[in-house]
């Protein structure tokens, strides 16, 4: 099977790399130096010329609050390059697995978000990934999966960022009013790859990291284990703190738990604990 990755250069295209170079399958890893996903006549001269069976998007704009100043670039990458995956993927009959995120949701529910709950995005990147997964149901064979709270040892993410502060900072304060689900870019990975082998298309599936948690919880489980893997990792004091006292352009959504249970019924996929793959992933970002 030929597949190509959008997005290569990320951390969801990285591990998605990492998943797939353990199969006999042939990957095509195209990043934004390799491909502009925004040009129409690009994309197509491009797919058309390797013909994949799978086309695995995880090309985004992920910068919230830029988005709402740079919303032209914002709308491009998050719906207009959508649009012009899923017509070449038409073109050479490929299936299109677009991810996509809770951003979709305005944060309002009390209960983990299912696949068929209302859409009401609170700022442009929201909005633009909403038209995005639109554009995807253009493809005649697509998939779209919501997720949520992304981190690897790749790229730029959650994880990542409280490394690097704890080694610049005694102290931090971090949001405790805002709740997801983590998930690891690994997990998220190997679903997608699962899913473009084994799921009739077509659908909207969530795919999140298990247990909720906020920024907080998160942040200290985080420290938790780098404190246990090195003797010398300087352990920030922890304050909680509301949304309020750190305020952004874009409202993140106070509650963005994703129902998984739809994906488990219907492919037998569900995520693993964010809290395992905490471990792994910060021994490589340490590098022990």
């Amino acid at each position: 099977m030929k597949v190509v990755i959008t997005g290569a250069d990320g951390q969801l295209g990285q591990c998605l790399q990492d998943r797939l170079s353990n199969t006999p399958n042939k990957v095509f890893p195209l990043s934004r130096r390799g491909l502009d996903i925004t040009d129409t006549e690009a994309v197509l001269d491009h797919i058309v010329a390797i013909d994949p069976d799978v086309i695995i998007n995880a090309a985004a704009y992920t910068a919230v609050d830029k988005a709402e100043s740079d919303t032209e670039a914002a709308w491009a990458v998050n719906a207009k390059a959508v649009e012009n995956l899923a017509s070449a993927a038409n073109n050479v009959s490929a299936l299109f697995v677009h991810v996509s995120t809770d951003y979709v949701f305005d944060g309002s529910s009390s209960s983990p978000y299912k696949e068929a709950d209302p859409v009401n995005p609170t700022g442009v990147y929201g909005a633009s990934k909403l038209a995005g997964e639109k554009a995807a149901q253009q493809a005649e064979r697509h998939i779209i999966v919501r997720t949520a709270w992304v981190f690897s040892e790749y790229g730029h993410n959650f994880l990542k960022t409280m490394v690097r502060l704890a080694g610049e900072r005694d102290s931090l304060s971090i949001v405790n009013d805002q709740t997801g689900t983590p998930t690891y870019a690994g997990d998220l990975a190997a679903a997608l790859v699962h899913l473009s082998e084994a799921l009739p298309a077509n659908g909207v599936y969530h795919f999140s990291g298990g247990e909720a948690c906020t920024w907080f919880d998160f942040a200290r489980a985080i420290f938790a284990t780098c404190e246990e893997l090195s003797e010398g990792f300087n352990m920030p004091q922890l304050t909680p703190i509301s949304s309020s006292e750190f305020p952004t352009p874009v409202r993140r959504p106070a509650y963005s738990v994703l129902d998984g249970q739809r994906l488990k019924e219907e492919a037998s996929v569900s995520a693993g604990d964010w809290r395992i793959a905490l471990l792994p992933v910060c021994k490589k970002v340490l590098s022990l």
